[in-house]
Parts: structure tokens; C-alpha cells; sequence
């Protein structure tokens, strides 16, 4: 190898450590891609939608509490009665076998403590909830009063949901893309320019429809002939929020 060469094939070998400490040192990794970052909108504007929905689902949760029984078998034969029986009732107003469900369902012992804080066993008590799907709210009302009426001694709250949010949430997006046109033509007119075709749309992550609940506590709401609780399900706003990305002419 001639000097010439040699002093080549150096240059190549120095050339190729300091791209490995360039490597090194700012952390690059393969496979590298490349992005065409050119491309950008000319305007850009956000706009939002909303739609108001009265819910079309509710969910009734009735809770037994059972204090005090002398045993943890009667707590729970005593629990069991009154969960059977709200079962029951359910299902002679009309609710589906499947819409109910049984949850927190636990037996206990109840202890006093004596004056040198030693525990002793004072009762057994037992307590479970029982979760009522309602598809149809304006029946609501009549789960309540049949769950009290069946032995249910508290109602720990109800929720209203939308079913089925999706064409809420599309109508709400049309809407949003119909605000952000809007705005967009306002804002070229006021600039002196006309507006192209949209490059793009995003949309953001808006509102979306969650249970509204309503916490009641109840002893014997429906008991002795009264009537039935009126509970409203009021209405839920599904939001969507778009930026669109227009090219001017």
C-alpha cells in the first residue's frame, strides 16, 4: 500500500468513527424515517359541536342491610329472603333476568370491646346490593318502589346513561365540522382570502356521555300506599371538537 492510499483509507476510517460517536452521542437509532414536513395548512380553525340527549337507560342500585341476627346463618337466611324477593319483583314488573345482578354480597360478625379491649362477638350482620338495569327510565320510578316494597332498605343511588352514544356523537362531529367552516369563512373574509379545499381534520377528544346519578337514601319510601318517586332523567350533552386544515386559492 502506497503512502497516497494510506492516507486515504485513514481519512475513510476517521471519517467512519466520528459518525459512530455522532451516533452514540445523540442516541439515533435504526431503522430512520423520513417525514415530508413541507406540507402545511395555510389556515387552521377549531371548531365544536354539541347535541343534547336525554338518556335512554337507567340503572337503579337497592341496597339489604341486615344488623344484628344472633347468627351468621340467620344473617345471611335473612338476606337471602329479602334478595330473592327483589329478584322476584323485578321480574313481575318486566325486567329481564339478565338486567339484575347481585354485588357486595358479604356476612360478618359485629363485635364490642370490652374495658381491657378485648373483642367479643355481639351479633352477625350481612349486607348486598342489588343492581337493576332499567332500559326503559320511565320505569325507573316503579323499580324503586318495588325494590322498597320487596325489602330493600336502602337505595344507594341512580344512574342514566345513553345506549347507544355513537349517532349522537356523529350528529355532534357534523355540527362541529359545520361551526369550523364557518368560522373559517368569517376569518378569510376578514383577511382577504379565498379558501381552498381542506388538507386535513382532527378531531379531539370532546365530551362524551357519562351516568348521571342521583344518590337517595331511603327506610320505607314506598311503604304503607304511597306513590312512586318521580326521577327525571334530565339531558346529557355529547360535545365534538375538529380542527380542519384548509389551503388557500
Amino acid at each position: 500500500m502506497n503512502i497516497k492510499n494510506l492516507i486515504v483509507f485513514i481519512g475513510m476510517l476517521a471519517a467512519v468513527l466520528v459518525f459512530l460517536v455522532i451516533i452514540d452521542k445523540y442516541q439515533i437509532r435504526y431503522p430512520l424515517s423520513v417525514v415530508n414536513s413541507t406540507q402545511a395548512a395555510d389556515l387552521s380553525v377549531v371548531g365544536e359541536g354539541k347535541v343534547d340527549v336525554i338518556p335512554d337507560t337507567g340503572s337503579v342500585t337497592a341496597g339489604i342491610s341486615i344488623r344484628n341476627e344472633s347468627t351468621a346463618t340467620e344473617a345471611q337466611a335473612k338476606m337471602n329472603v329479602t334478595n330473592n324477593a327483589i329478584i322476584e319483583a323485578m321480574k313481575q314488573i318486566g325486567i329481564d333476568k339478565k338486567d339484575i345482578r347481585t354485588t357486595n354480597y358479604s356476612v360478618y360478625p359485629n363485635y364490642t370491646y370490652d374495658q381491657g379491649n378485648s373483642q367479643k362477638i355481639q351479633g352477625y350482620g350481612a349486607n348486598a346490593n342489588v343492581t337493576i338495569k332499567v332500559k326503559n327510565v320511565a320505569q325507573v320510578s316503579q323499580v324503586i318502589e318495588a325494590a322498597t316494597k320487596a325489602g330493600a332498605n336502602e337505595i344507594q343511588g341512580t344512574q342514566f346513561t345513553v345506549n347507544d352514544p355513537a349517532k349522537y356523537r356523529e350528529a355532534a362531529r357534523e355540527n362541529a365540522i359545520k361551526n369550523a367552516r364557518e368560522q373559517a369563512a368569517k376569518l378569510a373574509s376578514s383577511l382577504g382570502i379565498k379558501l381552498g379545499r381542506v388538507t386535513n381534520i382532527v378531531e379531539s377528544n370532546g365530551a362524551v356521555p357519562v351516568a348521571f346519578a342521583t344518590d337517595m337514601k331511603t327506610n320505607a319510601m314506598v311503604t304503607g300506599g304511597g306513590n312512586s318517586p318521580s326521577i327525571e332523567p334530565g339531558s346529557q350533552t355529547i360535545t365534538s371538537v375538529v380542527t380542519l386544515y384548509f389551503e388557500k386559492k
